[in-house]
């Protein structure tokens, strides 16, 4: 008689789990717990590795130690929402995760590691991380899974606080960041793929807008992407009435109060008595005219500023997030992406869909965003009579 076959014994994972959402702009990353503290659990790295002007080299949590970010290039791994550049990546992760002084420091043979994903990469890019984690970094364990998905066990976006009933059933997320925006709707924690709907502008692409609108009309901004990033997070709103507020502005009409409070001045840095700019009330007085001209033109005493006038610029670039026809982009604004991703998952999910749509991304972060989709006819006038739209955190949810 054949000796009987013992069987291999079932290998048993790491306790350890780091989690990596890997973002074009930033990284937010931390280890799984029962009772998680976002404040002190999860940290956010930009994602880049950034060279100033004096040719020093910032790669990661690093930049935190810049002080002069005039004419600040960066290259950045992930292009369109998806992980092009591990070349880049991989000298971003050993500074965040492997250097000895790392708050994240892990040992990747004794760490399972969840990284999350664009909705719909390429399989050839998706491979690509695979070998990248198993056999340059060698993790224990890897799962593989898109961002939006993983809103479905987020607690904070839902009633319950038993982690026993997570996933959420049904959820539609919309998700506006660094390089795209995408609707997904998700089913028990799984995206429906023929459902998806994107949009090729996210922050990026706002940024860039406004360096062009500022370079053309006031200063030339076009190599400092990090000086008008900031301009654009510190003064841009989404208009609830664009045609509106457009009016007001339109050549800084006196006769308008309402005008006055449209318009700001936005004072540049200096970064020798000032590390940041700032943004005041338009002052349209002739003697700040010339001031302002004075200030460009290097004449006049006293103390100098770089001071422009931001008007219409602060709300006709976030708005090419719903209406992205305004620069000729033949796509779907946001109202209208989520419209077609409902019209496209079945009727009998629909309502749980709608009832349940969690709003992230750092775009949501801009003043009256929330407020515009609320208030647009074709997403979420059908949802007002019966569901309140309530900010959680960084996150906004709808909810029955």
């Amino acid at each position: 008689m054949a000796p009987r076959q013992t069987k291999a014994p079932l290998k048993t994972f790491p306790d350890r789990t780091l989690v990596v959402d890997n973002g074009a702009y930033s990284i937010k990353a931390g280890y799984a717990s029962e009772n998680p503290n976002p404040d002190q659990d999860c940290h956010i790295i930009p994602n880049c590795i950034a060279r100033s002007r004096d040719k020093r080299v910032y790669v990661a949590a690093q930049l935190d130690e810049c002080k002069d970010f005039g004419e600040m290039a960066f290259r950045r791994p992930i292009e369109k929402g998806y992980l092009v550049n591990w070349e880049a990546e991989k000298e971003i992760w050993e500074q965040s995760f492997f250097d000895p002084n790392s708050k994240l420091r892990c040992d990747p043979g004794e760490t399972n590691l969840v990284l999350t994903e664009a909705p719909n990469a390429p399989q050839a890019l998706q491979a690509n991380c695979d070998q990248m984690v198993f056999e340059e970094f060698e993790f224990a364990a890897y799962y593989r899974c898109t961002g939006t998905s993983l809103q479905a066990y987020n607690k904070a976006a839902e009633s319950t606080s038993r982690i026993s009933e997570l996933p959420v059933e049904c959820m539609l997320v919309i998700d506006s960041g660094y390089s795209h925006t995408t609707v997904t709707p998700l089913y028990q924690g799984h995206p429906v793929q023929s459902a998806i709907r994107r949009l090729d502008i996210g922050g990026k692409f706002l940024t860039n807008y406004l360096k062009e609108l500022i370079s053309i009309r006031h200063f030339g901004l076009m190599d400092e992407p990090y000086i008008v990033n900031e301009i654009k997070e510190k003064v841009c709103y989404v208009s609830c009435d664009f045609q509106r507020d457009l009016d007001r502005t339109w050549k800084h009409r006196k006769s308008d109060k309402g005008a006055s409070s449209l318009i700001l001045d936005y004072v540049l840095p200096d970064y020798d008595g000032q590390a940041e700019g700032s943004a005041r009330p338009h002052d349209s007085s002739t003697a700040a005219k010339m001031a302002r001209l004075g200030a460009a033109s290097g004449a006049g005493s006293g103390p100098k500023e770089d001071v422009f006038p931001l008007g219409n610029e602060r709300f006709v670039v976030p708005e090419l997030l719903f209406t992205p026809n305004d620069i000729g982009l033949k796509q779907a604004g946001l109202p209208q992406m989520v419209m077609q991703s409902l019209a496209a998952v079945p009727d009998n999910v629909r309502p749980a869909m709608m009832a349940n749509m969690v709003v992230v991304g750092g775009n949501a972060q801009i003043p009256g965003f929330l407020e515009r989709l609320y208030v647009s006819p074709y997403s979420f006038a059908a949802l007002k009579s019966s569901h309140n739209m309530q900010r959680i955190g960084n996150k906004a949810v709808i909810t029955s």
